[in-house]
């Protein structure tokens, strides 16, 4: 991790499924209730935990531990457990619980089934020279590839992060501006310009799907309309980066420590777009979108690879620290609900062990 001191307030969301004592997904009441920090997300077997805003990383670090402390031993008690995994493995069937959810399953039908299935980790930064942190977050995307924690989706191996690679393109085009990576913005202009255009659209598709404007309006806001890799969040008021998968605790603090470091590096330096990536002491260089692009997909897909890892490696990134759990889990080819539940109970056994050791 870098240094402890960012001078720039940070904050993380992780998720985690809930599984009992069989590994079965189950819903996590118990664990919600046991912390003001944990809540409920988009489905049951599914909480976050949450860190409020700090300057210093090490800060960040005792918070995640306290709550996640506090939530194992409230899963204990109900005699189930946390598993720190970026996708259950096998299909489950699994409801929305909130009103906004059950508006999404209207708007996006069969599409929604894939974000029902991903869990991931989110990260809130102060806003600062906020195109050059949404451009820079965006150029980092390729990092994802070393935390990526399910190879399997539906009970197959799909991908190096399957979460990444259903969550952006398995939504059909109709959808995937709203969850795929977006291109570099020149101003905060042309940001607000884009966001505002996908959010009349998903309006106008939710009246053409029955839903009135009122309903609408009440659930979804322009900064929530889009659940893109990188957003601005209005309320916080943060530059959100959602890219990574969930891992263990340990694993996703390094890559805080990296990517913060990065991001504070565009206090005293400007951003470039083009020419040769990388960091130094004069200049941040950030690749044309077009060469991201295909860094990202083989980020999602085949992982770790040698140009992934020159790439993350000149942006400050020392790939060989990292250890992704799909590394570790795929093994074959496909796996049935019953192998994914020896999985599931395996890594919840590891999300403890990591958690006493942070």
């Amino acid at each position: 991790m870098n240094e402890p001191g960012t001078g720039m307030a940070v904050g993380m969301e992780i998720e985690y499924w809930v599984v009992d004592s069989d590994g079965r997904l189950c819903a996590g009441e118990e664990v919600v209730a046991a912390h003001d920090r944990i809540c409920h997300e988009f489905v049951a077997p599914m909480v976050e935990f949450e860190t409020p805003p700090r300057e210093d990383l090490d800060e960040v670090r005792r918070d995640l531990r306290e709550v996640l402390e506090v939530g194992l031993a409230a899963a204990d008690g109900a005699e189930k457990h946390l598993v720190p995994l970026g996708t259950p493995l096998v299909s489950e069937t699994m409801p929305a619980i909130s009103d906004r959810g059950r508006l999404l399953e209207r708007l996006y039908g069969e599409g929604l089934e894939y974000a029902k299935h991903c869990a991931g980790t989110h990260v809130h930064f102060d806003k600062r020279a906020v195109p050059d942190q949404l451009n820079l977050l965006t150029a980092l995307d390729p990092v994802l590839a070393l935390v990526a924690s399910s190879p399997y989706y539906d009970g197959r191996r799909l991908a190096h992060s399957s979460r990444a690679y259903v969550y952006r393109y398995e939504t059909g085009r109709e959808f995937s501006r709203y969850r795929d990576l977006w291109e570099y913005t020149e101003s905060m202009n042309q940001w607000n310009a884009r966001l505002a255009d996908a959010y009349d659209e998903l309006r106008a598709l939710a009246v053409d799907r029955g839903v009135d404007t009122v309903t609408f309006e009440t659930h979804i806001e322009p900064e929530n309309s889009v659940l893109t890799p990188v957003r601005l969040r209005l309320g916080s008021p943060t530059v959100e980066w959602r890219a990574p998968d969930t891992a263990l605790p340990s694993q996703l603090l390094s890559l805080l420590g990296d990517v913060t470091g990065a991001i504070s590096s565009l206090e005293d330096r400007p951003l470039e777009i083009g020419g040769e990536p990388g960091i130094d002491d004069e200049r941040v260089t950030i690749p044309a979108f077009e060469e991201l692009r295909d860094l990202t997909r083989e980020a999602i897909v085949d992982g770790r690879t040698p140009a992934v890892e020159r790439y993350l490696d000149v942006m400050g990134i020392e790939s060989e620290r990292y250890a992704p759990l799909s590394e570790e889990i795929a093994s074959e080819e496909q796996i049935d609900r019953k192998r994914a539940r020896e999985i599931r109970l395996e890594y919840a056994e590891r999300l403890r062990e990591d958690v006493a050791a942070l």
